[in-house]
């Protein structure tokens, strides 16, 4: 059973890892190509719930694996959210710009 235990703690904490890999495409393309490929009211929603499960991981089960992958979640759905929100807000004044000037 402790071997059982050590790898399938090896992969929780690759979960983090593979979690943020993931997250990496859309940041690029909310960063640096200032390209809307999420939909912002799923990562209200995802950041919500990421934000519980981090504190639940903090006070309810404080597993270090499970406060780690938490966070990375966390900090890469709040990431996205602001991201969103900036890129909207931007395309907003720029679309009234555009209509005040014609």
């Amino acid at each position: 059973m402790t071997l059982f235990i050590t790898i399938l703690s090896v992969l929780y904490a690759g979960v983090g890892v593979a979690s943020l890999i993931g997250y990496l495409p859309t940041i690029k393309d909310l960063w640096h190509h200032k390209k809307a490929s999420a939909n912002t009211s799923s990562y209200a929603i995802w950041t919500v719930t990421s934000l519980v499960a981090f504190l639940y991981s903090i006070f309810v089960v404080p597993d270090f694996l499970f406060q780690f992958v938490s966070l990375v979640s966390l900090v890469c759905c709040s990431l996205i959210l602001v991201l969103m929100l900036k890129l909207d807000r931007d395309e907003k004044k720029k679309a009234r710009r555009k209509k005040v000037k014609n």
